[in-house]
């Protein structure tokens, strides 16, 4: 079970290094303006990003120092040392006050853009939490109690972000209007959203967004959010209405992705093909209530364990939770607590579940467990301290579970963010 601990690892890991920013940014950089390079990055990679973009003009095209600023707004704990762009930190999944002044302090430089100047925005997963910019009449409270109240929803990312967009002064397009005076807007991205649309990803900051105010007032509706008068206000406000295609915003801006999470899948297939595993590739935009993914999941592994096939399934995407419990986790831990459930009557099945970012769940702090991993390690601890998986699942409590079994995939801030990574490994008898 070491081996086979390891080998999880090692796919785990080999997803997560095929996006980080070290890798996949430079190349997408553009040359030296005529002005300045004004950096603005948000989300779980956005300080490694602003490190790198840092290295390419200052040390690669000696870019004079002076002539590079920015802002780079990250999660609590995935900070990097930087020489020109400045770092904060802030909440994830709940924004702070730290994200409060940062996204007005990054408002404030885009507007500052001359007709000479990049305007240079590096965008990660968990953008949409660290730039919190209430619309008028919203308070911080306010903002973030709606933010509380989509997190435990169980919405998907896009329909949550649908909802942020329109609460907002930075996304939806925003940032773009605010710094449409620069010579150019390029915006590069890692992705984090299921098929990769670019207004979902930090909630789109700096393209148009096709959705709209009655959108979000029908998922407000749809998961019957608690929300005060204040934000209902906002979403029949005209004036909140997010940018759409055409908006002379748009006129000098660039947007390319720069990682996906199919890239970062596929080179955990590669991991997992050349250890000798037939694969079978459930793609990289899953979907969906985690418990219900495993459920599906734990077939085709009996499947192919009652066929003797040596398989490997591998998924990515984006799983929800709609929370009933009071317990902790995340949508990997989850996962892996009903794929324990499913499986704890059969050997020969090892899984991991776990997030790119490193942090599945969790209360924003940097320590926050990864996801999980199960095997047969996991099932006997499970029957010498009388645990009922069942029972911790009905609660949401998967992180309190597997501390017990100290199966809890502890790996830090990775620095990038292309969503879930999950692998079941199947090796008949």
């Amino acid at each position: 079970m070491t081996d086979q601990r390891s080998l999880l690892r090692a796919i785990f890991d080999a997803a997560v290094a095929a996006a980080h920013p070290d890798v996949v940014l430079s190349a997408h950089l553009r040359p030296v303006p005529k002005g300045k390079v004004i950096c603005l990055a948000a989300g779980k990679g956005a300080a490694a990003m602003a490190a790198a973009a840092e290295r390419h003009y200052l040390d690669t095209l000696r870019l004079d120092p002076s002539r590079l600023t920015g802002l780079a707004t990250t999660r609590h704990g995935h900070g990097v040392p930087t020489r020109r762009i400045r770092i904060i930190e802030a909440g994830h999944p709940v924004p702070d006050e730290a994200g409060l002044q940062a996204a007005d302090e990054t408002l404030r430089l885009a507007s500052e853009a001359t007709a000479d100047d990049l305007l240079l925005v590096l965008l990660s997963g968990g953008g949409s939490a660290n730039w919190i910019a209430p619309a008028n009449g919203v308070s911080f409270a306010q903002k973030q109690q709606v933010n509380r109240a989509l997190l435990r929803s169980g919405a998907p990312i896009g329909e949550m972000n649908i909802v942020r967009k329109h609460l907002s002064r930075i996304k939806g397009g925003r940032l773009a209007r605010a710094g449409q005076r620069a010579a150019e807007i390029v915006t590069l991205a890692i992705s984090d959203v299921p098929h990769d649309d670019p207004s979902a990803i930090a909630s789109g900051p700096t393209v148009p967004d096709s959705s709209t105010l009655a959108d979000a007032r029908a998922l407000v509706a749809k998961y019957n959010l608690t929300v005060d008068d204040a934000v209902r206000h906002a979403l029949d406000d005209p004036g909140n209405e997010s940018c759409k295609p055409g908006d002379p915003a748009f006129a000098r801006a660039q947007f390319e992705m720069i990682a996906k999470p199919k890239a970062s899948l596929d080179a955990a297939i590669k991991v997992a093909r050349d250890a000798g595993y037939e694969v079978i590739g459930l793609g990289a935009d899953l979907e969906g209530e985690a418990r219900d993914i495993a459920a599906d999941h734990a077939r085709l592994a009996l499947k192919a364990r009652s066929e003797g096939r040596r398989t490997a399934i591998l998924s990515g995407g984006e799983l929800t939770v709609t929370v009933r419990g009071n317990g902790r986790g995340g949508p990997n831990q989850e996962y892996a607590l009903a794929l324990a459930d499913l499986l704890k009557d059969t050997a020969g099945i090892v899984a991991l579940a776990a997030d790119t970012d490193g942090a599945d769940g969790g209360a924003g702090s940097a320590t926050d467990p990864a996801g999980a991993v199960i095997d047969q390690t996991t099932f006997a601890k499970m029957k010498s301290l009388g645990l009922d998986p069942a029972a911790y699942l009905a609660n949401n409590d998967a992180t309190a579970f597997f501390s017990a079994t100290d199966d809890l995939l502890l790996t830090g801030p990775t620095l990038t963010n292309v969503n879930d990574v999950r692998v079941i490994l199947v090796d008949p008898a």
